[in-house]
């Protein structure tokens, strides 16, 4: 397995462009988002070998008898080194301390997916800038882990983790619950008599129409199948739920008054 194949990129890219692509591939091809283990593995395995000087140095310039094995530079652990809390983290070495920082999102942010500049101080005083990536479909409490990036004060161990914790904001027009959004429309009261037509905006910036049947009752939910959320493994969307509550116009023309009373007295 060549490692500059499976992350697909060229013998000359630096450290950043390896970085990059390899946060690509695994956000792709995790398990947790319906993607092949084996093939997951094989990123993982990849970058192990490339992120290190010692062993990218080893395999570029191979020494006589030398064959390189993607298990000479695996630890055991398909799962190393990728943004994502559900990781084996197990230590076979003593490392610093991991550092968790909160990012607050918003519907938005999980609707589309968003990437954050996080800053931080170290324990040396040293201050981090980090991009962060936020998926598609994350949810509130979920944790983004990035190996390599927490606490380096004691320089005889490797850094810890960046361990990212999402804060979802609550949002004045939409709540939700899984993968479902729910919200309130507020119609004229003469649509549930007559029925008619609405606009709903949909938290992705779509306009969607919306028939109300005649005789329809206040408080009656319609659901709209997928404008909801992306699913963080499947990136299927959920639905949107609209509750319908009645407007009550102000009349202030007498004669209109009057022709709506006689008009109850119809069809009372």
């Amino acid at each position: 397995m060549d490692p500059y194949t499976v992350l697909g990129v060229p013998r000359t890219a630096d450290s950043s462009e390896i970085k990059n692509a390899y946060r690509k591939l695994a956000m792709k091809n995790h398990p947790d988002r319906g993607g092949n283990e084996d093939r997951f593995k094989q990123i993982n395995e990849a970058y192990d070998t490339l992120k290190d000087p010692q062993k990218k140095a080893a395999y570029d310039n191979p020494q006589p008898g030398f064959s390189f094995r993607s298990d000479d530079f695996a630890y055991g652990n398909p799962f190393s080194g990728t943004p994502f809390e559900n990781m084996f983290r197990q230590r076979t070495t003593p490392r610093n301390r991991d550092i968790t920082m909160p990012v607050s999102v918003t519907l938005k942010d999980v609707m589309f997916g968003n990437t954050f500049v996080v800053n931080y101080q170290l324990s040396t005083g040293r201050l981090e800038t980090v991009n962060i990536d936020i998926p598609p479909g994350a949810r509130h409490g979920d944790t983004i882990q990035y190996e390599g990036l927490g606490d380096e004060g004691n320089k005889n161990y490797p850094r810890g983790n960046l361990l990212i914790k999402i804060k979802l904001q609550k949002d004045r027009n939409w709540a939700r619950d899984g993968n479902d959004l729910f919200t309130r429309k507020s119609v004229n009261l003469f649509d549930f008599l007559t029925g008619g037509v609405i606009i709903i905006n949909t938290l992705d910036d779509r306009s969607v129409k919306l028939n109300i049947p005649q005789g329809t009752k206040p408080g009656t939910t319609f659901s709209i199948t997928g404008y909801g959320l992306p699913d963080l493994k499947t990136n299927r969307k959920g639905n949107v739920f609209v509750k319908l509550e009645a407007h009550m116009p102000k009349i202030k023309d007498i004669n209109l008054l009057k022709e709506i009373e006689e008009l109850k007295k119809k069809i009372g």
